[in-house]
């Protein structure tokens, strides 16, 4: 789901503080003053307890409510945060107080993998903040419209060849679990189990290495690395090897806050049959006053290079994936930032490098996923990285997907998750587990992508594809069933009556009855009118896609009619409405369909049109009839979302296939 700072470290640690102040007896105002204090010390557990508390001595303050939802969310207590989001926003009509909190709702939104609900509200919150053009939030908000697009599409074509196991508790427990990497059946991992050697001034324990040995059945029960690797009184973490497996590296993190860690990394020969000391990695490295983490060795080309993740100066955005040469005197050189295709203005982190497939694997905030962090992979082709692609479903989550790598064997790969079905104590999505999942051999060909069968997919996420239509449009008072008129050019005369509508559905209205009658005109034209407008475009987009590819559709077509008028007139409206929209693809980018309609070349594609019965929408009892009263018969949302037809299927097959 969501990022955490931790993750962007050296793991996913998720804080818990022990509290033993009798909070009930506070004032309201000292309660949310200690709740701001461990906001800004970046203990999202504690204020959440404060503001917690706040509120049930004061339940109606919206900026107490807030609070919470923020602190909550940074907990990861997303069902709290969200019922106290929209407690907001369902306050804040306008969104004058609190304008991020539609974004917040669009997030967990997103992380619930309701893409579509998602979407719509990071669009809206998009538009509404476009003026804002280099405003962090609008950015993201932009990019998470196309990520929900793409997230539909992948949670649609699963890739069903992966089956991803979930590591029983032999390696996996109640508390995070990540880092894992596997060498001849050897699994190292990272952990927080360890409840000996523990932080007193955060109250946690100290995140060990521990490794795991499967043999042909199962897995035995993980042991705690020694002393070489895992120090006392410090957080260690993240195992790299390189390519022979005779030198290892490893994390260790010293923690500055609830959230903020300082970490650097160690490395360790093996020499004489044993490890040596673990020795930090020189200044090149290890920039002085900024986390460096997550080692991982990889070759380009021939040059062997150390990946590793840091918010120094000179990247991207918080933090970057960079890499520096080894060279053969054990030194190293400058470090590189991974670049701009990799890189983003979030957070990239975990690197893995493939030598066979020359692929970098990461895991991003930023680039289009399914939410929280998902894993990316990058082929380092001609001296430089190229546009990631996603790993797909069942790989990544709606949740955090992390620490992607491949065994030595490179016959299985594994990653670290907080998916649904990770182990937890006191809230699901808490804690990170270990998954695993078996791959084909790296040195095979990759398998040829269906694009017709793609493009189709996401043809068929976007029915049933609503449209709308003003008040008996098009061509008003007449029993035609056909018209000249494009859909575009219904919607554009429809768009332009925005106001018009506010105007008619507000009269009478005042106050906070007023702004709700405004924002409900709002609300509808950019969730029902604009939205159906977009995706009908999108969709004749794809269309052309496929017909190129060959393939045969069928789109199927229905209108709606409603009961409070004459059903004979409505039926003639609905098919003229039905024919407008034949005349949008007919007319579309100059004709471009126009060739493939009924087209009966076999080898080419072709477009068939097929309309159902007209179906008759139930009365709505706040939907007048009294064609005098057209605030509620023509202007009301309820009235207007009656008047509308759509794509409700489409079909399709290829002649070479």
């Amino acid at each position: 789901m969501m990022s955490a700072k931790p993750v962007l470290l050296f793991f996913l640690l998720f804080t818990f503080s022990l509290f033993h102040s009798p909070l009930f007896a506070q004032k309201t105002k000292t309660l949310i003053d200690s709740g701001d204090k461990a906001m800004a010390e970046n203990d999202f557990f504690g204020a959440a307890i404060y503001y917690n508390r706040a509120i049930l001595q004061d339940s109606s303050d919206i900026n107490i409510q807030y609070k919470y939802a923020e602190a909550s969310r940074l907990n990861f207590d997303y069902g709290i945060a969200a019922r106290f989001y929209a407690k907001v926003y369902k306050k804040d009509v306008q969104g004058k107080l609190f304008p991020q909190c539609a974004f917040w709702i669009a997030t967990l939104k997103k992380n619930e993998g309701k893409y579509k609900e998602a979407k719509k509200m990071f669009d809206k919150y998009a538009k509404k903040n476009k003026k804002k053009k280099d405003d962090y939030f609008v950015k993201k908000a932009i990019q998470e419209v196309a990520a929900c697009d793409l997230a539909e599409v992948m949670v649609a074509s699963p890739d069903k060849s992966i089956h991803i196991i979930h590591l029983d508790t032999m390696v996996n427990s109640k508390v995070s679990e990540y880092a894992p990497v596997e060498v001849d059946s050897v699994l190292y991992f990272s952990s927080l189990r360890d409840k000996k050697d523990r932080d007193k001034k955060h109250n946690e324990s100290y995140n060990k290495i521990f490794t795991a040995i499967q043999d042909s059945i199962r897995w035995h029960k993980a042991k705690e690395l020694d002393t070489v690797f895992n120090r006392e009184g410090i957080h260690n973490a993240n195992t790299s090897f390189n390519n022979d497996f005779t030198k290892v590296y490893i994390t260790r993190c010293e923690q500055k806050n609830a959230q903020d860690f300082m970490c650097e990394i160690y490395s360790s020969d093996f020499k004489n049959g044993h490890w040596s000391h673990l020795k930090k990695l020189p200044a090149e490295i290890n920039k002085t006053g900024y986390t460096n983490t997550q080692p991982a060795v990889g070759f380009l080309g021939e040059e062997e290079v150390l990946f590793f993740a840091s918010n120094r100066p000179g990247g991207e955005g918080k933090m970057d994936i960079w890499y520096s040469k080894i060279n053969k005197d054990g030194t190293y050189g400058p470090p590189v930032n991974a670049g701009k295709k990799v890189n983003s203005i979030e957070d990239e982190i975990t690197p893995y490098y493939c030598k066979p497939c020359q692929d970098l694997f990461f895991s991003s905030t930023w680039h289009k996923g399914l939410g929280g962090f998902d894993i990316f992979k990058s082929e380092y082709k001609e001296d430089a990285f190229g546009e990631p692609k996603n790993l797909g479903v069942p790989i990544n989550s709606s949740y955090n997907d992390i620490y992607f790598t491949i065994n030595s064997k490179k016959t299985q790969a594994f990653i670290s998750s907080n998916r649904v079905g990770s182990y937890f104590e006191e809230k699901e999505s808490c804690c990170n587990d270990i998954y695993s999942f078996k791959i084909p051999k790296i040195d095979e060909p990759p398998v040829k992508v269906d694009s017709a069968k793609v493009f189709v997919t996401q043809m068929k996420l976007l029915v049933p594809l609503t449209l709308y239509f003003h008040n008996d449009e098009p061509d008003k008072k007449t029993t035609a069933i056909t018209t000249t008129k494009n859909y575009k050019k219904t919607y554009d005369d429809y768009i332009a009556l925005r106001d018009q509508y506010k105007k008619e559905y507000s009269k009478g209205a005042k106050d906070k009855d007023y702004d709700r009658a405004v924002n409900d005109i709002d609300l509808f034209f950019d969730d029902s009118v604009e939205a159906g407008m977009q995706d009908l475009d999108r969709f004749a987009v794809l269309l052309m896609k496929v017909l190129k590819d060959s393939e045969k559709v069928t789109i199927t077509m229905k209108g709606y009619c409603s009961p409070l008028a004459s059903t004979d007139y409505n039926i003639n409206l609905a098919k003229r409405r039905i024919s407008s929209l034949r005349n949008y693809f007919m007319e579309y980018n100059n004709g471009v369909f126009a060739h493939y309609v009924n087209n009966a070349n076999a080898s080419e594609g072709s477009i068939t049109f097929q309309d159902e019965d007209i179906g008759e929408l139930k009365a709505r009892p706040n939907v007048s009839d009294d064609y005098y009263d057209t605030k509620n018969s023509i202007y009301s949302p309820a009235a207007a979302v009656e008047r509308k037809i759509q794509i409700i299927a489409i079909s399709s097959f290829s002649s070479n296939k």
